[in-house]
């Protein structure tokens, strides 16, 4: 299936939706309400290997970009993530995110150009932001884990913010037009937190689909962003 366009930067912040965070039960009635408030949705992709959790394949994949209408990114937390690009693309992700630390991450990359889809690496709290350096004309996103990737609703670890603006800074000195995205822990607060060290996207799981109107909690932090 083809892959909704993906957003460029613009200067606004970008709400993500995590769906690992959703209700399964009823995963269109819980996305729809999104539609027009969330930029992408994300699905957390974990083999048990890299991080000590399972969950999607291509196949949820599929039906988060059915059921939601939005762009998704498909965030790979696998070990050997080249064995799977071409799966989540014939799924309908718009954006593959890989590790750094994952084997392969520069294949990875360049395939997923070649693929036609935007490309994300993804940094894991002890990953020092210059990892992100030599990959910065191959990518279209950096994502600063500010949890230990794995399991949804851990709290935010403020020691990362200073890491989100280092890596704002190194985008700025590359002339590119990457997001700079946050993942973990975020909520109304940290949100703030995150973007006011120069994070563009924010993925919101726990704190969002936790409340009774995660559609009314996504309009009151994009007023306060």
């Amino acid at each position: 299936m083809s892959p909704a366009r993906f957003p460029v930067p613009d200067g606004r912040a970008a709400l993500v939706p995590s769906v690992l965070s959703a209700d399964f039960c009823c995963l269109r009635r819980s996305l729809a309400p999104l539609r027009r408030l969330a930029s992408w949705v994300q699905v957390d992709v974990m083999d048990g290997r890299f991080v000590p959790n399972i969950s999607f394949g291509p196949a949820i994949t599929a039906f988060v970009a059915r059921a939601s209408g939005l762009p998704v990114d498909a965030h790979l937390m696998v070990e050997e993530p080249g064995k799977f690009l071409d799966a989540f693309a014939g799924a309908g992700a718009g954006l593959i995110t890989v590790h750094a630390e994952a084997r392969g991450a520069a294949k990875c990359l360049r395939r997923i150009k070649a693929l036609g889809l935007k490309a994300g690496l993804a940094l894991r709290p002890k990953t020092p932001v210059k990892a992100l350096v030599p990959f910065l004309g191959l990518i279209d996103l950096a994502l600063v884990m500010t949890v230990e990737p794995g399991f949804g609703g851990q709290a935010f670890m403020p020691a990362m913010l200073p890491k989100v603006f280092a890596a704002r800074e190194l985008i700025a000195r590359s002339g590119r037009r990457v997001w700079l995205q946050v993942d973990g822990g975020i909520n109304a607060e940290t949100a703030v937190l995150a973007a006011g060290a120069g994070a563009d996207s924010l993925v919101v799981g726990s704190a969002l689909f936790k409340v009774p109107s995660p559609a009314g909690f996504l309009r009151a932090l994009k007023r306060e962003l």
